[in-house]
């Protein structure tokens, strides 16, 4: 029964972790190089007034499958807002925002410049897209109302029809209405004419994403959407056509121009490993539109970077001659971290995709890895460092769990004790597969043994181990968190390039602490097959985690320092129920008593 369960365990542990190592690899990139135009750059005086005349030609893309990149038009007026965390560059065409920085966070390791949210990109976020009427695209422009550090209004006149303004305002840090990285927008179209107008739909951009390093291969890289109830996403896959299985299953093999999901929209997201853009709408939408976006390779590699961008489908009331009509929303623009977007009103935390996969719901990972991220982020305010928060968090939950590990050890510990017995009774009975068991479960309530002891250490580490995962994959936290030789607890940590393959220490010291501490922990089956299977376990963990994030090394090797500790106690503690002596457990004595003699 041990061993059954056992093997049972072991493999589940496989079959999450391929399921976390093909799910991230197997979404097939473009064999096409990319064809992308450069943005052009930023005019030096910002204030000057716009051109209306100056119209930027249109980039068509060279692939109907993809999007084209943007060139920003020529003689725009940038407007910047900004606090403390943010600075949002506005635009006076389409009066939409052009990309937003981050301050906290930097485009690169150990380099000043801040990341810059759809820096490239389709269409300014915010935008009216090609799937809105014309004339109220990013080519449109838009006369600057009034503009302060926090606040910018613009407005359009179509056709002295219809009247477009659009407002947007920040929030500065310690103010109670909003968060820092929030950007509320309005805009509101007023009928001009003595008629009744119908409005048409409209679409408004949520941005442009891209892959964050060559290490990323697009798992976190998606559109996604809430309905007040369920998230879904949208990966680059469905874009590019049925793979090999697709194909023998006779399914549409060509890449699409863009996916239309229809539905409930109460917020959609682009998004990327470590930032997103969030538009909740004060009234719901009605579809998310997805595309995919050439961009440029990462320097010193032809790896091709696909990134994806979206809009949001919105259905407009006719006006009355004279009334108007408010589209509005919190758009927000910032890093994944989950403490803020867990204080959000829809759910907005969903975009970690803590629990979107069926192995992470199966082991509870949407509750696992939110009290992971909550513990790391409380034990990092108490030792400053991210590496030291991962290791005393590491300790905190070895300590909580410490009872039921030890006695998993014990009764592991104990079971080795009875092999032999076990053996006996195999041999015994095994011609008769009933009786075996019967007498295998006499044998363990006599001495106390409990047969699935064994497997609660696995039982206890497998939901740990795929909540920590998960929550360090898509943690902005932890980008470029310094600890011992590692530069980014969030990337491997490569120390050198040996004939192109990367050198990783963690991993290879969390296989080291694997192999050591299986020598130490009894194993209480004798089966050949099921003992090697165990011992090539640490090569399994090694080969998993090897390109992941040293964070997660860390932790498992912090975790197996810990436990070989443990059973180095528990080997040297005394079991003072002696074994029995082979062939005996499990029977009753039959053995006569001797009769007293007579007298004569």
């Amino acid at each position: 029964m041990d061993k059954k369960n056992t093997l049972i365990g072991a493999l589940l542990l496989i079959a999450a972790f391929a399921s976390l190592y093909l799910g991230s690899r197997l979404s097939p990139p473009s064999a096409r190089p990319p064809q992308i135009s450069q943005p052009a750059s930023r005019p030096a005086d910002a204030s000057a007034p716009a051109n209306p005349a100056t119209q930027p030609s249109p980039v068509m893309p060279a692939d109907a499958a993809f999007a084209a990149v943007a060139k920003d038009n020529a003689g725009a007026r940038i407007t910047t807002l900004a606090n403390d965390y943010v600075e949002v560059n506005l635009t006076d065409f389409g009066g939409a925002i052009l990309d937003v920085a981050f301050k906290k966070y930097s485009a690169e390791l150990d380099k000043p410049g801040p990341y810059v949210f759809n820096q490239l990109h389709a269409d300014p976020l915010l935008a009216f897209t090609e799937d809105s009427p014309a004339g109220l695209g990013r080519t449109t422009p838009y006369q600057l109302v009034s503009a302060t550090p926090t606040e910018a209004v613009y407005r359009a006149i179509l056709e002295n029809r219809l009247e477009v303004t659009r407002r947007y305002v920040i929030h500065v840090p310690g103010d109670s209405t909003g968060d820092p990285y929030i950007v509320r927008h309005e805009t509101t179209f007023r009928n001009l004419t003595t008629e009744t107008a119908p409005l048409p739909r409209v679409a408004l951009s949520l941005g442009t994403a891209s892959l964050v390093n060559i290490n990323d291969y697009g798992q976190y890289l998606n559109i996604a959407s809430y309905d007040g109830s369920s998230t879904q996403f949208t990966d680059r896959s469905e874009l590019e056509g049925a793979g090999f299985i697709g194909r023998m299953l006779g399914r549409d093999t060509s890449p699409k121009s863009f996916v239309e999901k229809t539905g409930t929209v109460v917020w959609a997201a682009v998004k990327n490993q470590f930032f997103a853009s969030i538009f909740v709408a004060d009234k719901p939408g009605s579809a998310v539109i997805v595309r995919r976006i050439d961009l440029p390779p990462f320097p010193g590699t032809p790896r091709v970077n696909i990134g994806l961008t979206g809009a949001e489908r919105f259905e407009l009331p006719a006006l009355a001659p004279g009334a108007s009509v408010t589209l509005a929303g919190n758009l927000y623009v910032g890093p994944k971290e989950y403490r803020r977007l867990s204080q959000f009103a829809h759910n907005e935390d969903k975009v970690m995709q803590y629990d979107r996969y069926f192995f992470s719901r199966i082991f509870l990972g949407g509750y696992v890895a939110p009290f992971m991220n909550t513990l790391m982020n409380w034990t990092q305010r108490w030792v400053v460092n991210w590496g030291l928060a991962i290791v005393l968090m590491t300790l905190i939950i070895k300590t909580v769990s410490l009872p039921f590990t030890l006695a998993a050890s014990r009764s592991a510990k104990r079971m080795q004790k009875f092999q032999p017995e076990i053996a006996a009774l195999k041999e015994k009975y095994k011609d008769n597969p009933q009786k075996l068991n019967q007498a295998t479960l006499e044998l363990f309530k006599q001495h106390k043994i409990n047969p699935l002891g064994g497997c609660l250490p696995m039982i206890i580490t497998m939901p740990l181990f795929i909540g920590f995962f998960s929550m360090l994959q898509s943690s902005a936290e932890l980008r470029f968190q310094h600890f011992l030789w590692a530069p980014d607890l969030s990337a491997p940590d490569t120390v050198a390039l040996i004939f192109g393959i990367p050198l990783n220490i963690m991993p290879l010291l969390m296989g080291a602490t694997m192999l050591y501490q299986m020598r130490l922990t009894p194993q209480p089956t004798v089966d050949n097959a099921q003992a090697k299977m165990m011992k090539f376990m640490p090569v399994i963990f090694i080969f998993f985690c090897y390109s992941y994030s040293c964070a997660l090394s860390i932790y498992m090797t912090i975790n197996g320092l810990f436990t070989i500790g443990q059973q180095l106690v528990i080997n040297r503690m005394k079991d003072n129920e002696p074994a029995p002596v082979a062939g005996t457990a499990g029977m009753k004595n039959v053995t006569p008593a001797k009769k007293k003699g007579r007298k004569g």
